[in-house]
């Protein structure tokens, strides 16, 4: 036996459930897998299947939560930067989407690790904070690479490393519309549960996606028009292709060209093509929300816990709190919305969730001094010396060699070019001074809209009134995961 597989044999978890969770097969989670719903301690009124039940809530144990938590997260590896570096004729090619390298427990559009969870219990309210390349790789050190050798001390301590505490309540609201769904405002976020709400950053995301469209081959890199607005010629080009467009001369403008008339002629740009950036709204950011929501569904399942996905309290509920005013939600910072005489489609009528002061913060002002400065962290980010593209150390981690590492960051880890970062904060500003926020066709925080509620069973109500194979995993819980 080699030094690591004894290490990890002296270390591995002595408790049942951890155990059962890591024998219990993946397919069996994918078929067993149901919406269960009713906590224990909750009762329900449902006519002839109506229940009253005679328990106390039961929490979830400090090491359920903690697999919970954890499974949101850092897996320990670095993701694999397969993509080609040239195009189809040989010459360079830009491939540098990733904007973090470590890889997380779902896949992630350009590996953004844009969502992070809050997460309700009985002690209150949580955010589950993100750690970066050395941070992230120091916590995970201290453990094993895999999970399945982790100790009972391993999952409650990194939990502990990523919980942050935001109110010492449960996160709660009326149940009445518009905050509760109708059937949702008798057993959803009750007493005992645990919610997990994810929230996504898209900031940096569509910073990023607007920086790799720009950095397409010649000939594909789109003119960026504002589809909500009509165009209206600022300069003594845009009048002219304007007039220009009125009399058959040139191509209609029906929408506002970002950069003008000048952008539009200009043949770094293709015309014919354009992006438009409300049709495109959330750059598909919010993908990566549901592959973690699923993952946490089948390992609740192992665990034998209820899972219920379903319809969170929806923005801009969740974002404010005040409650003597009825506003019952987290206190994020608010940028107020641009208004005029003609006010711009939804979100960009409404305020901006922009973050929570020094906890989750977006890349939009007041949080840097102008959106020149947003696009710059980005790429500090991405390309600098502890960024994605910046350090090779951790870069290379996912090679069979670190030469081979080292040699795409040769081909890869070159910054965009000066013309596509002009571009991109011409964008990013023209949306900000157009509709005082950023982004202006989402909010710099999107809500997914649902939250999922983990719970130990009301095991009565099941036994009552359903087949004994839908719950069985379930009705084992107290025997896989109580020591007493």
């Amino acid at each position: 036996m080699d030094r690591e597989s004894e290490r990890s044999s002296t270390r591995t978890s002595s408790h049942k459930g951890l155990q059962e969770l890591f024998s219990y097969p993946l397919m069996s989670a994918i078929l067993d897998r149901r919406t269960r719903r009713v906590a224990r301690g909750t009762s329900i009124q449902s006519g002839p299947i109506s229940h009253e039940s005679r328990n106390a809530p039961s929490p979830l144990s400090p090491l359920e939560e903690a697999v919970l938590v954890v499974s949101t997260g850092l897996t320990g590896s670095t993701a694999m930067h397969d993509v080609p570096t040239k195009n189809a004729e040989g010459k360079d090619s830009f491939s540098a989407p990733l904007i973090n390298i470590l890889s997380r427990s779902a896949s992630t559009i350009d590996n953004s690790h844009a969502v992070s969870f809050f997460l309700l219990n009985d002690e209150g309210t949580w955010l589950i904070q993100k750690k970066r390349n050395h941070e992230a790789l120091a916590m995970l050190a201290e453990r094993p690479p895999r999970w399945e050798d982790w100790t009972e001390d391993d999952w409650l301590s990194a939990a502990a490393a990523v919980k942050h505490k935001l109110y010492d309540e449960r996160l709660d609201f009326p149940r009445r519309w518009p905050y509760y769904f109708i059937w949702n405002r008798q057993i959803s976020n009750r007493p005992g549960t645990t919610i997990l709400l994810p929230i996504v950053d898209m900031s940096r995301q569509i910073i990023n996606v607007m920086i790799s469209l720009l950095s397409e081959d010649d000939g594909a890199r789109p003119l960026f028009v504002d589809d909500r607005r009509k165009f209206r010629p600022r300069s003594a080009l845009d009048w002219a292709a304007w007039a220009g467009s009125l009399l058959g001369i040139t191509p209609a403008l029906p929408y506002q060209i970002i950069g003008g008339a000048e952008r539009g002629r200009s043949k770094w740009l293709n015309n014919e093509y354009p992006a438009p950036i409300g049709y495109y709204s959330t750059f598909r950011t919010e993908y990566e929300t549901f592959f973690l929501l699923q993952n946490l569904m089948l390992i609740a399942q192992g665990m034998g816990l209820g899972a219920w996905l379903h319809a969170s309290v929806d923005s801009p509920y969740i974002f404010e709190r005040d409650p003597a005013k009825g506003k019952f939600g987290l206190e994020f910072r608010m940028q107020k919305a641009k208004k005029g005489r003609n006010w711009p489609p939804l979100p960009a009528a409404l305020d901006n969730p922009i973050g929570i002061d020094g906890v989750l913060e977006s890349l939009t002002p007041p949080y840097v001094k102008s959106m020149d400065e947003a696009v710059d962290i980005l790429l500090e980010e991405k390309y600098g010396p502890e960024g994605t593209y910046g350090d090779a150390e951790i870069f290379s981690k996912s090679y069979r060699k670190g030469e081979y590492g080292e040699a795409f960051l040769k081909m890869a880890g070159r910054r965009p070019t000066a013309e596509a970062v002009k571009y991109t904060k011409e964008i990013c500003n023209y949306m900000y001074d157009t509709y005082g926020r950023f982004p202006a066709h989402a909010n710099a925080f999107h809500l997914p809209g649902v939250w999922l509620q983990f719970s130990h069973l009301e095991l009565e109500f099941y036994e009552k009134y359903f087949d004994p194979k839908l719950y069985a995993r379930q009705a084992r819980h107290h025997e896989m995961w109580d020591k007493d």
